[in-house]
């Protein structure tokens, strides 16, 4: 959704027509390319061989497509080879080429918030809710509802992503409970997780509270859909809860993101918007 998102912003200041690679996603073994089937994306096409020969001329082949992404063969890129450089927001992307073939992560909102009303259109959910999801959102908009995210899975089951990312602390999930409480009336907590048994095992919240963990596989999106609904977030580190929080839309929400977004140490100074807080 990042990589949409500032790609999207950048055909826009240029002008230019947004095509989508999604030739990753047919190896990816944690899901497949998603966003066409979720959300009602506007004005892009998908990358095929010729689109790439159009912009990266002979460097377009998919195997050296992908092999220019190591930094031991910079010099070799064309200049519409764009490479993020770091994780903080990188001003310089929008002199690049119009013409140009981005890789990143690109996980800042100052690379889309020019055109913040164009991206939240795009990134409208397809789908209506229904039966249990629906009851739930209409509980959501009746109570000072607060989404509460707790991302395990994979960052606990694969050793080597568990050494990147880390997961928040239970102490980190009490002292943002505790932090939004006092300042909202009468919070509803809703929590999601992909362990929702551990959740219910550890996180024990003295308010009304609901345990979110019927929606998995194909619709593991509608735990996104449904934070967006609720009117407080408690996110973790984790793209799918810091989308779930920008994707509502309101001005006086609060939002709560960890202070170590990486194991180990990267700077995420410009990846959470300046109005959310950090325990």
């Amino acid at each position: 959704m990042f990589q949409y998102a500032t790609a999207k912003a950048l055909a826009q200041h240029k002008e230019s027509v947004l095509f989508l690679d999604v030739e990753d996603f047919k190896h990816y073994e944690l899901h497949r390319f998603e966003l066409t089937d979720v959300f009602k994306l506007s004005s892009f096409e998908l990358a095929a061989e010729k689109d790439f020969r159009d912009v990266l001329s002979w460097q377009s082949f998919q195997q050296l497509r992908k092999a220019l992404k190591s930094p031991k063969l910079s010099w070799f890129r064309n200049e519409h080879y764009v490479v993020e450089p770091f994780f903080q927001y990188w001003s310089n992307l929008r002199g690049s080429p119009a013409n140009a073939y981005l890789i990143g992560y690109w996980q800042s909102e100052k690379y889309f918030q020019d055109y913040e009303d164009i991206i939240r259109k795009d990134f409208t959910f397809i789908k209506p809710l229904e039966g249990l999801n629906l009851q739930l959102s209409g509980q959501m908009n009746q109570s000072d509802s607060v989404s509460l995210h707790i991302r395990r899975g994979d960052y606990v089951s694969n050793p080597e992503t568990l050494k990147t990312h880390g997961v928040c602390s239970l102490s980190y999930y009490q002292d943002a409970v505790k932090f939004v409480s006092g300042k909202v009336a009468n919070p509803n907590f809703y929590v999601f997780s992909d362990d929702i048994a551990w959740a219910k095992d550890h996180l024990k919240i003295d308010f009304p509270c609901e345990y979110i963990g019927h929606n998995t596989g194909a619709e593991s999106y509608r735990d996104m859909q449904l934070m967006s609904i609720c009117k407080h977030h408690i996110i973790a580190n984790s793209s799918f809860s810091w989308w779930g929080a920008w994707l509502d839309g309101r001005n006086d929400k609060i939002v709560i993101a960890p202070n170590q977004w990486f194991a180990n140490g990267t700077n995420t100074s410009d990846l959470l918007p300046h109005s959310w807080l950090v325990l």
